[in-house]
């Protein structure tokens, strides 16, 4: 990914929140059969593997997991929180007219070793620890022992598991960290304005990130 260094991060943590906040990815194979993209929602053990391990599972017609279990390099794509740009909204256009559109966004990359599992406990554990990830801000979260236990293991038949080991983690806060103040204040107040919940979300990275919060 390219990555220039005003919008490089390297906090492992601040790159965790995107992945936990955000956890449906691309997952990304290339193997002897091209390129594979799938949308799969992830699960983030950050304190196994050394650097982290991501878990997840595929249908077991999708021809994905075999490229995984055949050795296919994986590459696990999170975008966080992303909005146009308009230049309108920058002081420099008054100024001197010399700005263009772009895009303001959030995304991290995994990379590493992948595997295919078919282990009936390992799956049993995906389904449940993904469930609770995205349950628990339900005031009655639903749980797999809440579905017939016949049910629960026919549907456990038709999927693979994916593990991947971190080796690699990039991020990248596109976040008009590189205009001018005045420009930066412009795109923060742009975004504010808009009742939009994203817009709302992007306005704070905005001033957290290229603002230094000091509005």
């Amino acid at each position: 990914m390219y990555e220039p260094s005003h919008f490089k991060v390297e906090d492992r943590e601040a790159l965790f929140a995107v992945m936990r906040a955000h956890p449906l990815a691309t997952l990304v194979t290339a193997g002897e059969g091209g390129l594979l993209a799938n949308p799969v929602p992830f699960v983030l053990h950050a304190e196994e593997g050394g650097r982290g391990v991501l878990r997840a599972h595929l249908a077991r017609p999708n021809p994905q997991w075999k490229a995984i279990a055949a050795g296919a390099e994986a590459l696990v794509i999170f975008t966080g929180v992303e909005r146009y740009v308009t230049p309108a909204w920058y002081a420099s256009k008054q100024e001197h007219g010399k700005v263009v559109p772009t895009w303001n966004y959030v995304t991290v990359q995994v990379r590493g070793p992948a595997r295919a599992i078919e282990d009936p406990a390992w799956l049993r554990a995906q389904l449940e620890s993904l469930t609770r990830q995205q349950e628990a801000p339900r005031a009655e979260p639903w749980s797999v022992s809440d579905a017939p236990e016949a049910f629960v293991a026919a549907q456990a038949r038709g999927i693979v598991g994916i593990e991947i080991g971190i080796a690699s983690l990039i991020g990248k806060f596109k976040l008009s960290q590189n205009r001018q103040e005045a420009d930066k204040r412009g795109v923060f107040n742009g975004l504010a304005a808009d009742p939009e919940s994203e817009s709302q979300a992007m306005a704070q990275l905005v001033k957290a990130h290229a603002l230094g919060d000091t509005l």
